[in-house]
């Protein structure tokens, strides 16, 4: 029976140590592509098994996301916490190849390496420890799998680079950069965890609790989000949006922010204020280069993703931001990657971030 093993890792970027946007990262929303692709350095890993140099990926673990083992993976191999970024693609080839320099057969008969990519960026020791609680514990690789690893232009990784591949990766960063991927910040919409029935609740709608199903689900979600490391916290003041993003406000010690506007009733009676709080969440994260999580309920999110959807750099963007009920399944959440240009936000990369709860 055909065996298909799944992976995950990145391409791990920073501005050059020493260089102008390394002592004043603002700068970068002012250059060029080009001039910041010359400015960027990416991580490449050593692998000893098959002395070959490759970005930093690794298996999934049992229970584990993507997502969440792209993050464990990169920190594994290259001692770097990081923040997941705009997404880059996924690269499939035979289990036979693994270790060659050329990966392109399209032979699908026979066991196969799945292996998807983000890009990614470094985080502080201080952000990396508000995480560990959230995220779980990252272990150094060992030197038998990871001897060396290295900082290289763009221009040096495509010489360096062992594996077909990974130089198709390289040029999918590359046309991310160019759109504005290198600047792009992310802001995740989180809709509440699955909440007691309206017809079963003895109180207000306000006070109205998820359900320990529900709690299960933002408990899970908390790995989810904690792998683009959100150090701002928003959420509608009721019940249900505050205990699904409560753990993790525990967890990582990070306040949540209340917004009146951004409650079902709130919504209903303004729908343009709900909106104009939001717009500001949107220009706070780009503003303050901070990722930010808003917790917000069902018909909210809708009326959101009606304004959202216009912000979207291409169609297949917006069809993501479904027009119709319900929006978003209950404890799950969107990641927007937002860049600043003069005509106002524009959304770049739309990802999907369900959880895995069992």
């Amino acid at each position: 029976m055909r065996r298909i093993v799944e992976a995950a890792g990145g391409i791990v970027y920073r501005w050059k140590v020493g260089g102008q946007i390394a002592d004043n990262p603002q700068i970068a929303t002012r250059k060029t592509a080009k001039e910041l692709l010359d400015d960027i350095e990416v991580c490449i890993v050593h692998r000893p098994k098959y002395d070959d140099w490759s970005w930093p990926k690794g298996k999934l673990e049992q229970g584990e996301s993507h997502r969440h083992a792209a993050v464990r993976e990169i920190g594994e191999e290259t001692g770097v916490s990081i923040a997941l970024g705009p997404y880059l693609g996924e690269v499939e080839y035979p289990l036979s190849e693994e270790g060659k320099k050329t990966r392109h057969s399209h032979d699908r008969t026979v066991d196969t390496k799945h292996t998807l990519y983000w890009m990614a960026r470094p985080i502080t020791g201080e952000d990396a420890e508000h995480l560990i609680d959230a995220f779980g514990p990252v272990h150094r690789a060992d030197v038998g799998e990871i001897n060396d690893i290295v900082w290289v232009s763009v221009r040096e990784a495509r010489k360096i680079l062992t594996h077909s591949t990974d130089k198709d990766i390289l040029a999918a960063f590359v046309d991310r950069v160019q759109e504005g991927a290198a600047t792009a910040q992310n802001l995740l919409i989180v809709r509440h965890a699955k909440a007691e029935s309206r017809k079963s609740w003895k109180g207000t709608d306000a006070n109205r609790p998820i359900t320990p199903k529900g709690a299960a689900a933002a408990f899970a979600l908390n790995r989810e989000l904690a792998c683009y490391n959100p150090t701002r916290l928003a959420t509608s003041p009721w019940m249900r949006c505050q205990e699904t993003l409560q753990v993790l406000s525990w967890q990582t010690d990070r306040p949540m922010e209340h917004i009146d506007a951004l409650t079902e009733d709130a919504f209903a009676d303004h729908p343009t204020m709900a909106w104009l709080a939001f717009l500001d969440q949107i220009r706070q994260t780009l503003n303050t280069r901070q990722t930010t999580a808003i917790c917000m309920h069902r018909p909210v999110i809708g009326g959101m993703f009606d304004h959202l959807r216009g912000m979207c750099s291409r169609k297949q963007l917006a069809k993501q931001l479904i027009a119709k009920s319900p929006y978003m399944p209950t404890g799950t959440a969107i990641a927007m990657f937002i860049i600043d240009t003069p005509q106002g936000p524009n959304i770049i990369d739309i990802q999907k971030v369900t959880p895995l709860v069992y």
